[in-house]
């Protein structure tokens, strides 16, 4: 399973993403989409579009989602929680705008896709892909924009 994540669109991106997210699966956005309309190229794409609402958003998506994906646990969140959540494996959250990739004392690994539009810290604008197979560890994909 391939699945796309990006996050703080703060409502635009680059016209390229929604083709270069073309084969995905899934798609994970992780909050500060800002306008529901925003999403509109993604949904049209097929896959499944999940989202939870950031801190710039008034729709009503949910805060949290917790996401099973062959056999993985998944928490995802704009941001970035404290301490993991309970049977949480995978932490994925957004808010800073900067591309994260670590693993906590606890064995949880957290991970940022960074920001699509407005990176922080000199990070580059980007996205990630998220492979998941059953009986293999994930492998996250930093993309550049």
């Amino acid at each position: 399973m391939r699945i796309a994540v990006f996050s703080d669109t703060h409502n635009r991106y680059p016209p390229t993403l929604p083709e270069r997210l073309s084969g995905a699966d899934e798609i994970w956005h992780l909050g500060d989409v800002c306008s529901p309309g925003t999403l509109a190229e993604f949904e049209l794409l097929g896959p499944p579009l999940r989202v939870v609402a950031g801190n710039c958003d008034d729709h009503p998506w949910p805060l949290t989602l917790d996401l099973e994906r062959e056999g993985w646990r998944f928490h995802l969140e704009h941001i970035p929680p404290a301490r993991s959540p309970k049977g949480a494996q995978f932490v994925l959250h957004g808010h800073t705008h900067v591309p994260r990739d670590e693993t906590d004392p606890l064995g949880v690994r957290w991970l940022n896709p960074g920001c699509i539009t407005r990176p922080n810290q000199g990070a580059p604008a980007s996205f990630a892909w998220l492979t998941v197979e059953r009986g293999r560890a994930p492998q996250w994909q930093l993309v550049r924009v």
